[in-house]
């Protein structure tokens, strides 16, 4: 059974920066893409980073770009996503999701992502 588990979320003012983890288990982690989403309420669940099946192409959102950073350790089985200079607007749900297919590569689409964590929230105060 794939489970997914993201910590790292909480409350913090703007400028500040969190780095989300993403354990992963019951996949073949080292061989799968992931990725990173958020969803905002009220709104659609949207791509913020991705990173290939061996980290050696990522890419973001425009939105985040130059403050976000998604990275992998295939030998913790585990995804990150630092962000720094977080703004209010950053406020969402963060989901970390995987594919299921080996040596794939990132997606922008929720659907095409296999499998999902249950999220962590993370909220910017002004």
């Amino acid at each position: 059974q794939v489970q997914l588990v993201e910590s790292g979320g909480g409350l913090v003012q703007a400028g500040d920066s969190l780095r989300l983890s993403c354990a992963a288990s019951g996949l073949t982690f080292n061989y799968v893409a992931m990725g990173w989403f958020r969803q905002a309420p009220g709104k659609e669940r949207e791509f913020v980073a991705g990173i290939n099946w061996n980290g050696g192409e990522t890419n973001y959102a425009a939105s985040v770009k130059g403050r976000f950073t998604i990275s992998r350790d295939n030998t913790k089985v585990a995804l990150y996503l630092q962000m720094n200079s977080l703004k209010p607007e950053d406020t969402a749900f963060y989901y970390c999701a995987a594919k299921e297919r080996p040596l794939s590569t990132y997606s922008y689409t929720p659907d095409e992502y296999n499998y999902w964590g249950q999220g962590t929230q993370v909220t910017v105060s002004p």
